[in-house]
């Protein structure tokens, strides 16, 4: 591979992974690559069609110079003080934790080189995304400097890789660049820890409500179904409730802005994270809904299931019994399985349009359509699944264990207060007022009497003065 310097001639000084996967990156992309070293003589390792140089002849050779060495490295620039004059120096190394050092990496370059232009970028950017062309991986940089001509040069770099520039601000932001790799699905947390309160609730019910009353009331050992019916059963729960955590957000936004009058007035932050984690939220209980269909198939070929089947078989024999058909039955069994299976598929397809490679095809019209008219139908699908699941069981008073409701109905909670909270958003006098205020539409606030008394007395009484 040769180099075809159209966009001119970039230096890196470090030849580890990072700086020879962004000198074959920027070699494809038209650029002559010049990498500065320690050791110019020792250049098997770097793409073919660079250079490799001292970093002192390097340094000349380039206007843009990636340094591509870890903070602990620096000290050797201080004597490149002259040659690195005026020079653009794109700061992409990151830490081992956050808030390891006082001075963001980027912060301390600039101290040690006051002529440069220091711009820290390219740090989220892995070395695999460069390799692989950023198609299974991250496709934006986000940078930060205190030159606009040094951010642009870089900006330009990016672009001609065939990635995306935020410019983040001043060099001040650069912690906040530093920190960014060092997270761990910061997104995830809030839903996660949701998750884990609801498994924490859910599945001593579920244990007491299955196991340890059949064992201490009817002195039965159902302890087995803690591998496959309660499993299926907290899943069902988990996926519908997660689900509708999804769109509550939503309805208590519009009840705020229906009390404040205004769109202008910032959400609380506790509401403003959950509305920012509601696609994790959703992909969660997509989790468990793949988990329960996997189960409702996988149930009915467990032995304890079989012996049951067998039994009652046995038993009509025995007793020369034949159990009647049933219609009623026949249509409850039938609609609540499709019900669910429709709702199922509309989850799927919530879960396929979340994904970036597909919402970007879509415009917001369509998106939001996909979001939330059918994500509210998928969740009204699934709730009425539960409702004729249960059927009549919350009328009969031996479900009722230690005065315990039947766990499907804690599934039905959260739901059903997301349907009435947007059957009451779309009444036509509410669905006027919230789109009326999301259009700008402020309400008129009161004067208060102290106001009105200081503004009367600033009127005129001089009929000159007046006209």
């Amino acid at each position: 591979m040769t180099g075809n310097p159209k966009h001119g001639t970039v230096c890196i000084f470090g030849t580890g992974d990072f700086g020879r996967s962004l000198g074959l990156r920027l070699l494809q992309a038209g650029y002559e690559v010049v990498f500065g070293s320690r050791d110019p003589k020792n250049n098997s390792l770097v793409p073919k069609g660079s250079k490799v140089m001292t970093h002192a002849e390097a340094a000349q050779m380039a206007r843009v110079i990636f340094i591509a060495v870890q903070r602990d490295h620096y000290q050797f620039l201080t004597s490149l003080t002259s040659a690195l004059e005026g020079k653009v120096l794109v700061d992409i190394s990151n830490n081992l934790k956050m808030g390891q050092y006082p001075q963001s990496n980027a912060e301390y370059l600039n101290s040690l080189v006051p002529g440069a232009s220091v711009v820290k970028g390219f740090n989220t950017v892995s070395a695999w995304a460069l390799q692989s062309g950023a198609l299974d991986a991250s496709r934006q940089v986000l940078l930060c400097g205190d030159d606009p001509g040094a951010k642009q040069a870089v900006v330009d770099i990016a672009h001609s890789l065939g990635l995306s520039a935020q410019d983040r601000g001043s060099l001040r932001a650069a912690g906040e660049i530093e920190d960014i790799p060092l997270q761990l699905f910061p997104m995830w947390r809030l839903p996660l820890w949701i998750t884990a309160v609801l498994c924490l609730i859910l599945i001593p019910y579920l244990i007491v409500y299955y196991i340890v009353y059949s064992y201490v009331e009817q002195g039965q050992d159902n302890i087995y179904r803690i591998m496959l019916s309660l499993p299926n059963k907290l899943s069902a729960i988990l996926s519908l409730t997660l689900m509708a955590l999804c769109y509550l957000p939503s309805s208590l936004a519009a009840i705020l802005q229906l009390h404040n009058g205004t769109k202008y007035k910032r959400f609380p932050d506790w509401l403003d994270r959950w509305m920012l984690c509601r696609k994790q939220l959703g992909l969660i209980g997509l989790l468990f809904a793949v988990l329960h269909a996997v189960l409702v198939f996988v149930v009915p070929l467990s032995y304890s299931y079989e012996h049951g089947t067998a039994s009652d078989i046995v038993d009509q024999i025995r007793e020369n019994v034949t159990e009647p058909f049933e219609n009623l039955w026949a249509w409850r069994s039938e609609s609540y399985k499709s019900l669910g299976v429709l709702g199922f598929v509309l989850f799927l397809l919530l879960g396929i349009t979340s994904l970036p490679s597909v919402s970007n095809t879509l415009n917001w019209r369509e998106f939001r359509f996909v979001q939330s008219k059918l994500g509210h139908l998928a969740l009204l699908l699934c709730t009425v699944h539960c409702f004729l699941y249960g059927w009549n069981k919350f009328l009969l008073p031996s479900r009722y264990r230690w005065y315990l409701p039947p766990p499907y109905m804690a599934g039905l909670v959260v739901p059903c207060v997301v349907l009435v909270f947007k059957l009451l958003v779309l009444t036509p006098c509410v669905h006027y007022r919230v789109s009326r205020i999301r259009q700008g539409w402020e309400k008129p606030r009161r004067r208060s009497t102290a106001n009105a008394t200081a503004a009367n007395a600033t009127v005129p009484t001089d009929k000159a003065t007046s006209l």
